[in-house]
């Protein structure tokens, strides 16, 4: 097995995680709702497959949260808080969908990017045709005002309707007790969702919670432990997911784990080692999403309330460990990424011996990869010029010597399965130039002048990569392309 395959579901969990860091909810939102969602799709006498589709789709409705961070910062300023606030508004409408299906609508253009990178992230897993239709109409409403293709009734899939309602309950549940819950479900039916259903979520209430309050550990398996049985995928899906959320950090991630992986074997680590540290690269990110975009695009020092939410990101990748199964152990060496030698790095200031090898490795691989790359407030470093720059870092104590040595030195090969070739004849050369500003979040405009083309030309450009990507918006392009290989 290659160190980048992994269980299913423990990547949809995962996938999960990462959802509630973005809405701002607790990190065990999503197991519950997929529990509650299978639960009532049991209750109303579906079957087997719907069973699981409910229970997958709820797992799975946050997954394109990433993708449109960018929008909501710009819409809310605190990407996280907005969506959290938005989930807790009493409204039998759902607040933010009123009325809201007129072209150029906010909740019209979020929508969109949401189910569409929803939707290309089930077939990048796997999933069967049914979850990936109703991960792509998550946001429609029984009355046809929902998003994004205005469908109505019968049109929606039922796991959809099963997945809101589940998600609504475990919320205003947790914020305005069961009473209140019930009845702000009542006030929704043949509005957000069928009449029938929520009937039946609202006599069943009382039974679930407390079922879920007496035993958490029943919204861990969500009873697609059978279903999902000896299925796997890539883990990089993850780290693509993870890296949407800040379009200047596209291909981060897998950067990271090629450097740290290289420079584990350079360091005569064994291959449990070297699959262990490339594996928990690929995910260290997955605490980033708890932290508003608004603060990572700062530039310059961080306010210290600012800075206590970014010391939090590690802390949030090591609790994932509790509920992602085999990849426990990676997010726990995930975890230490921002540690430090010299005891300066957060989450838990630990020194040298405190630190496993694994990671000593991942924290300066994260660093070389950074000041590579280019930011919002700054270009980036020439290759020597940040090799340099990272071996006073290490020679004033704050990353390990001997792992950087060993990442700066040429990578021998690594025996791994064949990655896919690129489809390069998929784009034109310009096509491939164009996608790759835009994946970066530059606009028609700053793209145009980067290339020296009108932005008129840049606008037709994308209109061709967005119909041969069969996508409609830049999130789900970035997605694409970065899985195939394009970026």
């Amino acid at each position: 097995m290659d160190a980048s395959d992994v269980a299913l579901l423990d990547v949809v969990r995962s996938l999960a995680f990462v959802g509630d860091l973005a809405m701002g909810q607790p990190t065990d939102h999503s197991p519950r709702a997929a529990w509650m969602a299978g639960q009532l799709a049991a209750a109303v006498g579906a079957d087997d497959a719907l069973c699981t589709e409910a229970t997958t789709v709820a797992l799975l409705r946050w997954s394109g949260c990433t993708a449109n961070a960018p929008e909501f910062a710009h819409l809310f300023g605190d990407d996280v808080s907005g969506r959290k606030a938005l989930l807790a508004i009493q409204s039998s409408s759902s607040g933010f969908r009123s009325g809201t299906r007129r072209a150029g609508s906010a909740f019209l253009s979020l929508s969109r990017i949401h189910c569409e990178v929803s939707g290309d992230i089930a077939v990048q897993l796997g999933l069967d045709a049914a979850t990936q239709f109703a991960l792509r109409h998550l946001f429609e409403s029984h009355d046809g005002s929902g998003a994004p293709d205005g469908l109505r009734e019968e049109q929606i899939p039922a796991s959809v309707y099963m997945a809101s309602l589940a998600g609504d309950l475990d919320i205003f549940h947790r914020l305005y007790g069961l009473e209140q819950a019930c009845k702000l479900i009542g006030q929704r039916a043949d509005v957000l969702y069928p009449m029938s259903l929520a009937t039946s979520v609202i006599a069943n209430a009382s039974r679930w919670l407390a079922a879920l309050e007496g035993d958490p550990t029943l919204s861990g398996p969500c009873s697609l432990d059978a279903a999902f049985t000896g299925r796997t995928t890539s883990l990089e899906i993850l780290a693509h997911v993870i890296d949407l959320k800040l379009p200047w950090m596209t291909g981060y991630s897998r950067q990271v784990a090629q450097l740290a992986r290289n420079a584990a074997l350079e360091l005569g680590l064994d291959v449990a080692c070297q699959q262990k540290v490339y594996r928990a690269a690929l995910i260290h990110g997955m605490g980033r999403a708890a932290v508003p975009n608004m603060i990572w695009d700062t530039p310059g020092k961080l306010a210290e309330s600012a800075w206590e939410r970014v010391r939090l990101v590690p802390y949030w990748t090591g609790r994932a460990a509790r509920q992602i199964g085999s990849l426990a152990g990676a997010a726990e060496v995930a975890s230490y990424a921002y540690e430090r030698p010299d005891g300066s790095g957060y989450y838990r200031e630990a020194k040298a011996g405190g630190i496993p090898v694994e990671g000593r490795i991942l924290a300066a691989a994260g660093a070389l990869a950074a000041l590579r790359l280019a930011r919002p407030w700054r270009d980036a470093f020439p290759e020597d010029a940040a090799g340099s720059l990272l071996m006073a870092e290490a020679t004033a104590g704050r990353y390990d010597v001997d792992v950087v040595r060993a990442l700066l030195n040429k990578p021998r090969p690594i025996k791994t399965r064949a990655p896919v070739a690129p489809l390069t004849s998929l784009l034109t050369e310009r096509e491939r130039d164009v996608l790759h500003w835009i994946s970066l979040g530059a606009s028609n405009k700053a793209v145009a002048q980067k290339l020296s083309i009108s932005p008129s030309t840049v606008r037709t450009h994308v209109e061709s990569v967005f119909r041969k990507l069969e996508c409609s918006t830049r999130a789900a392009a970035t997605l694409k392309a970065t899985q195939l290989g394009l970026l």
